[in-house]
């Protein structure tokens, strides 16, 4: 079965950076495009970015810039380096097989906090 597990969150000042990582398993990774989401408060998960199975990248219009998805088909993993992080960040993030529905790992929890 499909299994996603997420890791890298934690607790970070404002301007600071952290990088998430998920380890896939289950399904032909390679092929697929994968996401990070992440839970919007009173709005259920919003879309944060995009990789294709090649590795282009989309990105919500607030992470542009500041966040850059990767992955690494040879190991079944996605990463996410976030920088210049801002409080509103503060949240669960995931990665997900789909923008909707689809599956999801337990997600990690990045709290951005002076």
């Amino acid at each position: 079965q499909v299994q996603l597990v997420e890791s890298g969150g934690g607790l970070v000042q404002p301007g600071g950076s952290l990088k998430l990582s998920c380890t896939a398993s289950g399904f032909t990774f390679e092929d697929a495009w994968m996401y990070w989401v992440r839970r919007a408060p009173g709005k259920g998960l919003e879309w944060v970015a995009s990789i294709g199975n090649r590795g282009s990248t989309t990105y919500k219009d607030s992470a542009e810039g500041r966040f850059t998805a990767s992955r690494d088909n040879a190991k079944n993993t996605l990463s996410q380096q976030m920088s210049d992080l801002e409080v509103e960040d503060t949240t669960r993030y995931f990665c997900a097989t789909s923008i909707v529905g689809g599956n999801r790992g337990q997600g990690t929890q990045v709290t951005v906090s002076s």
